[in-house]
């Protein structure tokens, strides 16, 4: 009997620890999406373009943290409507979770009180840099992501100053023969983005692959390959960051880290 009743209390606590492990990982996703405008000039609207794959559109588990929107960031919804940003910001899968952009806007936000920032959301998960450099269809997101990418930022522009790009791509392009070419491909990528929103000195900030990731070792230097052929051009490191379990995404901790080292890069490009 007492056996049992062992057995039967081991259970209760095993069910117990399974249920709080359960709500921990849980997504905390907001209440509700609140349209707004910016509430400034539209010089003091700076915008900028989050483009890549899957770990800048954010796969990361929200938070409450992650839910609280700011009046001063703002984000271009699916429908090319503004509103209060909250992540997920991105919308190219279900599984959009924290990226880097909403941390990005927090910490540039602290270093002008005049301004409010637009981000709009362009990345599109498991796209290859040949979906954007050659405008290819991309199957996972029903989507040309190049074109959309345009698209919706132009539309932007017309409230706002498109001030920089946010890059992170290269998972998919870690194969050798892809990896050979990246960085030809990117300093293509970098002009193609300039001439076609006609800003020759627009500033664009590329991430590297986390560490954690295998190919990293491989693609990673071949975006300081690219910096040495281009101006207005940074590279953040993505060292030390935590994977989710799948191995290939980054955690929503180090995605708010990720968008910090963003910020600080981009900074000096932008207040030159």
């Amino acid at each position: 009997m007492k056996r049992k009743r062992l057995c039967y209390s081991m259970l209760i606590l095993l069910v117990s620890a399974m249920q709080t492990l359960q709500a921990q990982q849980a997504p905390v996703t907001p209440q509700y999406r609140e349209k707004a405008r910016a509430k400034v000039p539209a010089k003091k609207f700076h915008l900028y373009l989050l483009a890549g794959q899957s770990n800048m559109a954010g796969r990361g588990i929200p938070e409450a943290q992650d839910t609280i929107g700011d009046p001063r960031i703002l984000a271009l919804n699916r429908d090319g409507e503004w509103e209060i940003a909250k992540d997920p910001v991105h919308f190219d899968k279900s599984a959009a979770g924290v990226g880097p952009g909403l941390s990005f806007a927090r910490e540039m936000i602290k270093h002008d009180p005049n301004i409010v920032i637009g981000l709009v959301p362009c990345a599109a998960g498991g796209s290859g840099m040949e979906n954007w450099l050659q405008d290819k269809f991309w199957e996972q997101t029903r989507s040309f992501p190049w074109n959309n990418a345009i698209l919706r930022t132009r539309l932007a522009m017309k409230d706002g100053v498109l001030k920089g790009i946010l890059w992170h791509q290269g998972e998919a392009d870690t194969a050798p023969d892809k990896a050979a070419a990246y960085s030809s491909n990117l300093v293509q990528l970098v002009s193609k983005f300039r001439q076609a929103f006609q800003i020759q000195d627009l500033p664009f900030v590329a991430g590297e692959l986390p560490d954690f990731n295998k190919g990293a070792a491989t693609l990673n230097p071949t975006l300081y390959d690219a910096a040495s052929s281009l101006q207005f051009f940074a590279v953040v490191r993505a060292n030390g960051f935590t994977a989710l379990p799948d191995g290939v995404h980054i955690n929503a901790a180090s995605q708010r880290e990720f968008g910090r080292r963003y910020a600080a890069a981009m900074l000096p490009l932008v207040k030159r």
